[in-house]
């Protein structure tokens, strides 16, 4: 029966192996076509050279970038920007979906002004953010913070909806109420929806600071691509995008993939 069961595990971990080797050689594949797809249309003659630069043109700018320290400068400023906006949204989302998912009263009045303002483009915060706080970094997180605020309290009302009226008559009955019960039950199970809710939170807080960033003249991301077009230099915009791309990957590889996973584990969803 053990050897069963070990032979089974091998087999099983050959496959994933496998797989594993399978995604990754597609993924190279795709991206090598991708770039020869990209080299054929910008050396076709179809546009001028300054509007639609070619792969190498794009590599060299990079590389330039990176190595004299003004791109990473400018990842250093926008990562901070993002990492403050970003927490103070958390913080006030977490609070705000879990009191509109638990009191009707709530629901009904804040929950639905909330609904109403997710529904804004985050550019409509700038003039906002301009007139109360001049061109300032207060601005910018502020922007931020309105850009990913919606979408988190959002996540966080769905997840505490959506927590199963077992957990919730089984914490009762063994004496669990008010924050107990928030903290220990109804977040906890709620967590999965969270999650989404965060994901979704950062991707609108890097389009919100991005779009901030374009009118705020430092050196920036959002600057750097603002630059570019000033300078019909394409390849300069290109390559801010492919860095925003990268960061963007990197961050939810390293942080919301784990956090999905470990969630999916501890609630018997990972297969």
């Amino acid at each position: 029966m053990a050897q069963v069961i070990d032979t089974t595990i091998t087999k099983n971990s050959e496959r994933r192996w496998s797989w594993s080797w399978g995604k990754i050689l597609r993924q190279v594949a795709f991206y090598i076509i991708l770039l020869l797809i990209w080299y054929t249309l910008a050396n076709s003659g179809i546009w001028p050279s300054y509007l639609f630069s070619d792969p190498t043109a794009v590599s060299t700018t990079l590389v330039s970038g990176l190595g004299d320290g003004h791109y990473v400068e400018a990842i250093v400023v926008s990562m901070r920007r993002l990492a403050i906006g970003y927490g103070i949204s958390l913080v006030i989302g977490l609070m705000l979906g879990l009191f509109i998912g638990r009191n009707r009263y709530i629901e009904e009045t804040i929950g639905s002004l909330v609904l109403g303002l997710q529904a804004l483009p985050s550019a409509c915060w700038i003039p906002l953010g301009l007139l109360w706080f001049g061109l300032s970094e207060q601005a910018m997180i502020f922007v931020v913070v309105m850009g990913a605020l919606f979408s988190i309290t959002l996540g966080v009302d769905a997840g505490v909806k959506n927590t199963p009226p077992v957990y919730l008559k089984a914490a009762r009955n063994m004496g669990a109420s008010g924050i107990a019960l928030s903290t220990q039950v109804i977040l906890p199970a709620a967590l999965p929806a969270i999650i989404t809710g965060l994901k979704q939170g950062w991707t609108f807080a890097w389009r919100s600071l991005m779009a901030a960033e374009l009118i705020y003249q430092t050196l920036s991301l959002g600057t750097l691509l603002e630059g570019g077009r000033e300078l019909n230099d394409t390849a300069q915009i290109f390559a801010i995008m492919i860095v925003i791309v990268v960061m963007g990957v990197a961050i939810d590889t390293l942080v919301f993939a784990p956090l999905e996973r470990h969630v999916r584990e501890r609630w018997g969803f990972a297969n």
